[in-house]
């Protein structure tokens, strides 16, 4: 699972709760400014509340951050 989760999210098997912050993920990953109220309506739709959705926001903007971080100095280069 872990393999099909990294290459593509959508046909892993997990739940439609993961796939939908999955998506919210994704796209706030590759440009944050697409993200729009109709994405919060939809990850409340599968179960999330506006707590949710603020821990998922910071934990994926965290990893994106300190990920360009770590890239900008080399951090893990051979």
């Amino acid at each position: 699972m872990v393999a099909v989760l990294q290459e593509d999210h959508n046909r892993a098997p997990i739940s439609e709760q993961d796939r939908v912050m999955l998506d919210y993920v994704v796209k706030l990953t590759k440009d944050a400014t697409k993200v729009s109220p109709e994405d919060h309506d939809r990850l409340r739709s599968v179960g999330f509340d506006d707590k949710g959705i603020l821990q998922i926001t910071l934990i994926a903007s965290w990893f994106n951050y300190i990920n360009r971080v770590a890239d900008a100095l080399g951090v893990g280069r051979d």
